[in-house]
């Protein structure tokens, strides 16, 4: 059996992508036409009724009014650079993040134009969703996204799609730790795929409340160690550590990403960058 590989720049022996999300101010609510809550909720109190979930709401806004600054700013002191998977309706509702993304110089991926489903959409409604948050998304930060991720589900036509909008690379993918091509749904127009991974995302501290900050710290220091030794062992990799900003940006949890940061800095050859440059690598390594 052949392990999956891929030469990073500079001999590096793993390749990290931290990325950022920021759903916060474009998340489901009556208050901004639809027809109900936001489902996903720390409490795990979801109502099938047209009513406001206003504790729900000020949760979110916890993530934009004090986890963004602390999350930033460990971003900022550990010198690691982040790809934000953004809904395009929360930076122009909270242009601070939108410019601390710009000042950081870190890469805006584009995570809806809203942070909603997009499966029941047709193809028309898709495409007009998808290039909403292109243009929205370089007129907030100066630059356009050439990454997508949508939220949990998408269509038959998402990745065609995205190829006609000129984007580089789709996240939709939790197939492997390493970067490939997807070269079949437009025959002569590859696109990356660039794997996301759910097992290390922050998000397991509220779909699985027993999960401690020091249980999960531990999983993404264990998850890195073992993709390390394999790469020192001749097998690079990929490691993506997912971020909410209303979940580790709470006091309680910031400290096990700051321990996290720690540790991954202290290694010598990580390639610590952006899911955009992973792409850009991958075409270089391997053209399409």
């Amino acid at each position: 059996m052949i392990e999956e590989r891929i030469d990073w720049p500079n001999g590096a022996k793993l390749a990290l992508s931290v990325v950022v999300n920021v759903e916060e101010g474009s998340e489901m609510t009556v208050a901004r036409g639809d027809r109900g809550m936001e489902p996903v909720d720390e409490l795990g109190i979801h109502i099938k009724s047209a009513i406001r979930n206003y504790g729900n709401e000020s949760n979110y806004r916890y993530g934009i009014k004090a986890g963004a600054p602390r999350i930033v700013r460990l971003l900022r002191d550990y010198d690691i650079k982040a790809s934000w998977t953004v809904a395009a309706l929360s930076l122009e509702n909270h242009p601070d993040i939108a410019q601390a993304i710009a000042e950081l110089g870190h890469e805006p991926v584009s995570h809806g134009w809203r942070w909603v489903h997009q499966f029941k959409m047709n193809e028309e409604q898709e495409r007009e969703f998808i290039r909403k948050a292109v243009q929205s998304i370089e007129k907030t930060v100066g630059v356009r996204p050439y990454g997508w991720l949508s939220r949990y589900f998408h269509t038959d036509n998402t990745r065609r799609l995205l190829i006609e909008e000129g984007f580089a690379y789709h996240m939709d993918d939790y197939s492997g730790d390493v970067p490939f091509w997807d070269r079949d749904t437009v025959p002569g127009k590859p696109i990356a795929i660039v794997p996301y991974q759910l097992d290390s995302n922050d998000m397991k501290m509220w779909t699985d409340p027993a999960m401690t900050p020091t249980q999960w710290l531990e999983y993404a220091k264990n998850c890195f160690d073992q993709l390390y030794r394999e790469g020192e062992a001749g097998n690079p990799k990929m490691m993506s550590l997912g971020l909410h900003l209303r979940i580790i940006g709470r006091p309680g949890r910031i400290w096990a990403l700051e321990e996290f940061f720690r540790h991954v800095t202290a290694k010598k050859h990580v390639w610590i960058t952006t899911r955009h440059a992973i792409a850009q690598h991958l075409a270089k390594v391997d053209p399409a």
